[in-house]
């Protein structure tokens, strides 16, 4: 019925081109607009002024010869001021885009190496850009944003490179490791040397305390019974010595058991042992 009036309507975020005759005549805005048939109007084609998207994969080559599948996203839109470069200038709008890509991408990427070209999609992305944008705004086109989206080396780079990762980590983890076990034999050797530096020294006390002990007995007995001498009093002090120990190794539960010689001669060797020690202990300390 509208087209019968000489009438059409125009969509929103839309632009119709006009013709009077096969000859560009003017750009209808959304609503409803006026096409007289009958004086040779005609609607040329409709142009959308939303924002299109449009994903590129370029295969190229780094710097290091190794093969990459780098994928760009370009946004871009026609403008409403220039509807008629958008319409009339370009034929293929998708397939013009592609080759400014495929041209910005194999003369970036090439120059650098794989790692430089993942830690520089940024500047490669910005280098699309600004080439789509000088090259289609001569054909009322607007570029809003180009992102690189993805860039992706051969699957059997990426096994090498996760395997050169994981070597890397290991080596790390391998000598925090030994680090972690250095430290502990090191503490643990202070703590020995620590204990061993104490027991010594509770041990040079004791025998310095069970020196001075016997010596103040065997002292006091020569004082009291007249007609003994030092040696008789060391040699009863240390039988009973023995006798004590043989009662506490018996009445100890957990005690194995000891095979020692036993007799008066045996005695006498242990006690001559004894002296010859503290003698010794004696010297020493001297």
């Amino acid at each position: 019925m509208g087209q019968t009036l000489g009438c059409i309507q125009v969509e929103q975020s839309k632009v119709v081109i006009r013709e009077q005759f096969g000859k560009f005549d003017h750009v209808l805005e959304p609503g409803c607009q006026c096409l007289p048939w009958c004086l040779g109007y005609k609607v040329a084609g409709r142009l959308s002024l939303r924002v299109q998207q449009l994903d590129v994969k370029c295969e190229t080559k780094t710097k290091d010869n190794v093969f990459v599948n780098v994928v760009a996203s370009v946004q871009y839109r026609a403008l409403a001021d220039k509807a008629y470069d958008a319409f009339y200038k370009l034929s293929n709008t998708r397939g013009q885009i592609q080759a400014y890509v495929f041209d910005v991408i194999r003369a970036s990427v090439p120059k650098l190496n794989l790692d430089a070209a993942f830690e520089q999609k940024n500047e490669i992305a910005k280098a699309v850009e600004e080439e789509l944008e000088k090259a289609m705004s001569h054909y009322g086109y607007e570029i809003v944003q180009t992102l690189i989206v993805d860039i992706e080396p051969d699957v059997h780079v990426k096994r090498a490179m996760n395997e050169i990762n994981a070597a890397a980590r290991l080596r790390l983890a391998a000598n925090e490791k030994a680090e972690a076990e250095k430290i502990l034999q090191i503490k643990r050797a202070e703590g020995e040397a620590e204990a061993k530096y104490l027991s010594g020294l509770g041990i040079a006390r004791q025998r310095q305390a069970i020196v001075d002990g016997l010596r103040d007995s065997v002292l006091a007995f020569s004082e009291n019974v007249p007609g003994t001498t030092s040696k008789d009093v060391m040699d009863m002090v240390l039988v009973t010595q023995y006798f004590d120990t043989m009662k506490e190794i018996g009445a100890s539960s957990k005690s194995s058991s000891v095979f020692i010689p036993h007799g008066p001669g045996a005695v006498k060797d242990i006690a001559t042992q004894i002296r010859e020690g503290l003698l010794q202990a004696n010297q020493v300390q001297k």
